[in-house]
């Protein structure tokens, strides 16, 4: 009898931002979730002049295969992520975030890589007219175009992308981290409110520390713990805050906490205060560990968020509606406890990556 021909894998590549961002974060799981399955993974990180190296050594020592390129320039990104497709051999890209999405699928094509895959991961992207004109293009070159959430998939058909090539998979987060919050009754952890949220133009740090000045009037002071990096000025622009409104000994800056879900597993209610978002992983993470949530109504949350269900959604922008939504849930534990049960009940339900990591696998072995 003949042996059978052993399958050789595929060969996936995931090229990404090397910030450790959300898409960051959604590429390491991606790989790391192929371990043992038909997938062949590789992770390539555009470096960050802000990141310390220590963050790509540990995802080495982790077992996670990783190289980095260049982020000087593009030139010098596209040149760098070539030479690595042409030793790795990969038979799909995946191209995470922007500008990422053109530095890699131009580096592939240049390569000869079989398939390129474009995943976008905001709603709201910073699309120069030439930059959309290069999107376009590549766009008519390219295999599949993701959108991570059903928001970002429509705000792709808006700017032009062709239809029959633009799809929608949900991010996913690695849902084991939070097995044991079933354990922790709401009514044992600390009132406190916890946003996980680099310090950016995007994130809505001033709305967030305005709405708790509003709460220490009526006499409610909870702590806010603000967990993430980011850049300085807008850190420092929120510290600054804070000590005008007299904030100091409410608000925490955490910077970058290395254990979240026990950071969210402690405290009740998670707050994510935002301009624009794509799929926000922080706030999926909340909902896994129990929390009850508080989000701005902005697309990518709107999907996930069920107001009055499993969670609450305020105006973007509005001190005074977020203020109203933290003060129930503050004032009225029992419900608010309810609305964190349903809102882990979604979160293991729909957004585990495992069944990202099925959808994605699909589009790689079809």
């Amino acid at each position: 009898m003949t042996p059978s021909k052993k399958t050789e894998p595929v060969r996936v590549l995931h090229f990404v931002s090397g910030g450790f961002s959300g898409a960051t974060q959604v590429a390491i799981d991606l790989v790391k979730a192929a371990n043992g399955t038909s997938v062949q993974p590789l992770l390539v990180l555009r470096r960050k002049r802000q990141i310390p190296t220590t963050r790509v050594e540990s995802l080495k020592d982790e077992g996670v295969p990783v190289e980095t390129v260049s982020g000087l320039n593009h030139a010098a990104s596209i040149w760098q992520l070539k030479q690595i497709c042409l030793r790795f051999k990969p038979q799909t890209l995946v191209a995470h975030g922007f500008s990422e999405h053109l530095i890699g699928r131009y580096a592939g094509l240049w390569a000869g890589v079989p398939n390129l895959i474009h995943v976008e991961h905001n709603s709201r992207e910073r699309y120069t007219y030439l930059r959309l004109k290069q999107a376009r293009w590549l766009a008519h070159r390219t295999r599949h175009i993701i959108g991570v959430s059903e928001g970002v998939k429509g705000r792709l058909l808006e700017l032009g992308f062709p239809s029959e090539k633009v799809i929608s998979i949900p991010n996913g987060i690695a849902l084991g981290k939070f097995q044991d919050a079933e354990t922790i009754s709401y009514s044992s952890r600390a009132p406190n409110i916890v946003m996980c949220a680099r310090f950016s133009g995007q994130k809505d740090h001033e709305t967030a520390i305005r709405a708790l000045k509003l709460l220490k009037e009526t006499g409610l002071t909870p702590k806010l713990l603000l967990a993430g990096g980011g850049k300085q000025r807008y850190r420092n622009k929120a510290e600054t805050l804070s000590k005008e409104l007299g904030l100091k000994d409410q608000v925490v800056f955490i910077g970058l906490c290395k254990d979240v879900p026990a950071l969210l597993k402690q405290n009740q209610i998670c707050l994510l205060s935002t301009h624009y978002e794509g799929m926000p992983l922080a706030l999926i993470e909340g909902m896994a560990a129990g929390c009850a949530v508080v989000a701005s109504q902005v697309v990518g949350i709107k999907e996930i968020i069920d107001h009055d269900r499993n969670g609450l959604l305020v105006p973007e922008g509005c001190p005074a509606d977020m203020a109203n939504a933290l003060r129930r849930l503050l004032t009225q534990p029992e419900q608010a406890a309810t609305l964190a049960q349903h809102a882990r009940q979604d979160a293991l339900a729909r957004h585990g990556v495992e069944l990202m990591r099925q959808r994605y696998q699909a589009l790689f072995t079809a």
